[in-house]
């Protein structure tokens, strides 16, 4: 197999080297990833200055890229330079630092870079840690991913389906495979005053779940200690809503 890898906390981060690590047991993989980190970026592009990508090292079972751009533009420079004639069997981003489960998979540029690789036509798959810290234990993860990714590779994946996969930290009971729960961010920004007397904003924010009893989602499978694994579609289209309005086609509307 060839096997693309990127991330958003840059080529340096623990997560992406484990993530490399363990993918050479399935096939050559090229990592592509940024020069530092990028963590909100989801599928952001750099189109107000250049991008720059260098090789760093090659061995037998893996050549590592380093690039300016963000990780969408990793994976758009990997298909246009390197993948020109033919396309990775796989692209697997992360491990992030960082869990990426309910809103947060709309700015999360490791699930930026997972939904730029399935509208190429590539089986993809994100993978998160939920600790920020850059010595974050991805040991009880570790051991998951592979067989997580050996199934998800015998699926008949449709075009436009990825997946955002969540893990807690500490011991891992199990994986359930879910939905992404509903819910936003709330308190995001702490007004502070720098030395000068000016003031400027902080984000800070946390996540308030809009359904907390709920048995069935991402956040609440993550706080009892499983892995979660949600199919997620880059078609933002509401289709239900859309059969309510479909009066608006209509001449009377105008």
């Amino acid at each position: 197999m060839e096997i693309l890898i990127t991330n958003d906390d840059g080529i340096n981060a623990p997560g992406i080297n484990l993530l490399a690590q363990l993918m050479q047991s399935l096939g050559h993989v090229t990592m592509v990833a940024p020069d530092g980190p990028r963590s909100g970026q989801s599928s952001a592009l750099t189109v107000n200055e250049p991008i720059r990508m260098k090789l760093l090292d090659q061995t037998p079972q893996m050549t590592r890229y380093v690039s300016t751009g963000t990780p969408a533009d990793c994976v758009k420079l990997a298909m246009h330079q390197l993948y020109q004639n033919t396309r990775p069997d796989l692209l697997v981003t992360g491990i992030n630092h960082g869990s990426n489960s309910a809103l947060s998979v709309i700015y999360s540029g490791t699930m930026g870079a997972a939904m730029e690789g399935c509208a190429n036509g590539v089986l993809s798959i994100g993978f998160s840690l939920d600790d920020h810290s850059m010595d974050a234990d991805f040991s009880h993860f570790a051991s998951y991913i592979l067989p997580i990714t050996q199934q998800i590779l015998q699926l008949n994946v449709p075009y436009g389906t990825c997946f955002n996969i969540n893990a807690p930290t500490g011991p891992i009971k199990g994986v359930r495979i879910t939905r992404q729960c509903k819910g936003y961010w709330g308190e995001e920004f702490e007004k502070r005053t720098d030395p000068h007397g000016r003031p400027y904003f902080w984000m800070t924010g946390r996540f308030l779940n809009q359904e907390p009893d709920a048995e069935d989602t991402d956040e609440t499978f993550l706080q009892q200690g499983y892995i979660t694994v949600v199919p997620t579609k880059i078609d933002m289209t509401d289709y239900d809503f859309l059969k309510e309005i479909k009066t608006l086609n209509s001449d009377e509307s105008r």
